[in-house]
């Protein structure tokens, strides 16, 4: 039997039956519809593949962001391990200068001068330093013959002296009770004048930022940048004392004593690391005749409170979580807490293991 096909348009003249034409319609029908689950099909399977590749960078973004944060966690504990020993050395500390028999084993008592410390937290490691608040130039207790170290500090530190002149007189300015302004200085109807205005608060600064409020003074200024330190660590406002403490304060607050170049606080520096200065006057033969203009505003006397900066590190690497705070030991395993930051500034360290 021979069996023909034809293929193409229907000849003219021939005419397919009713149930022909329903057939070919219906097989239309259905590969239209197939067209459109396909697509269908297709669009769900994109729709799936972008949520599970969002659901997927979700997770991995919570994961590191929850090991970030344990990271973080660990490290402010590692630090604060540091504060508790720096605070467990003044005790000891103290018991050791007042007592003709406490020995200490094997090693001196901290010293503090802002030397750095370190310690082991299991396999972790925490470096801490402990300043004397007196070691460094008292806000609250300059006057217009003082001012001068604030304003040495401060051209020291890269400051312009016009500039350095505008913070002294207006810090002075800020803290006296009346409205006479100084050469250099502002008073309230300066502060008044400005975008958020306020007054001269006519008092003690409560804290070292608040300079941040007095005309002249920014914040790169008073924290430094990249390229130039700032004062921040150089003035307080919670020492007891109004003279510096030369068994303790920095190179740059020496540097700023009047009559003082930097030769001579390094020798001064040389002369300390060999034994605590007994007396103020056992530097007259490293300074000389600028003794006179300095005597003032220097002693060997501690001022009890105390700046301690720990930062915790964990084990292999460099970046540490740093807290801060300023104590006044009491006796007794107590202290007071007159400032606490954290996270702190870091330490100029790495950590070394």
């Amino acid at each position: 039997m021979t069996v023909f096909f034809r293929f193409g348009r229907k000849p003219a003249g021939e005419e397919y039956s009713p149930a022909h034409t329903k057939a070919t319609a219906a097989r239309d029908v259905l590969g239209s519809n197939r067209g459109i689950a396909l697509l269908m099909v297709m669009w769900i399977l994109t729709i799936l593949v972008v949520v599970s590749l969002s659901f997927a960078y979700m997770t991995r973004t919570e994961t590191k962001a929850s090991l970030f944060y344990k990271e973080g966690i660990e490290k402010q504990l590692i630090a604060e391990a540091g504060l508790a020993r720096a605070l467990m050395e003044l005790q000891y500390r103290a018991h050791y200068k007042n007592s003709a028999t406490a020995t200490l084993d094997g090693s001196e008592a901290v010293k503090v001068n802002g030397k750095e410390y370190e310690g082991q937290f299991g396999d972790d490691l925490y470096v801490y330093t402990i300043l004397d608040e007196s070691s460094k130039i008292n806000l609250n207790t300059l006057t217009d013959i003082s001012g001068i170290m604030l304003n040495n500090l401060l051209v020291n530190q890269g400051v312009e002296k016009e500039t350095a002149d505008t913070i002294v007189d207006s810090l002075l300015d800020w803290k006296d009770s009346d409205d006479l302004r100084r050469l250099h200085g502002a008073e309230s109807d300066y502060y008044q004048s400005l975008p958020n205005p306020y007054k001269a608060k006519n008092g003690d600064l409560d804290t070292v930022e608040e300079l941040l409020m007095i005309k002249g003074v920014t914040p790169e200024i008073l924290y430094g940048t990249l390229e130039k330190p700032g004062i921040f660590g150089y003035v307080t406002v919670s020492s007891k004392a109004g003279t510096i403490n030369i068994n303790a304060a920095p190179k740059a607050v020496l540097a700023a004593l009047p009559g003082m170049t930097p030769e001579m606080a390094e020798r001064i520096i040389e002369l300390r690391e060999a034994g605590d200065i007994k007396s103020a006057q056992d530097i007259r033969g490293v300074v000389g005749e600028a003794y006179l203009l300095m005597s003032p505003h220097i002693s060997v006397s501690e001022s009890g409170v105390y700046a301690i900066r720990s930062t915790g590190f964990k084990k292999g690497e460099t970046q540490g979580y740093s807290v801060e705070a300023t104590v006044s030991p009491e006796g007794n395993n107590k202290y007071r807490t007159l400032y606490y930051k954290s996270p702190a500034r870091p330490l100029r360290k790495q950590a070394k293991q």
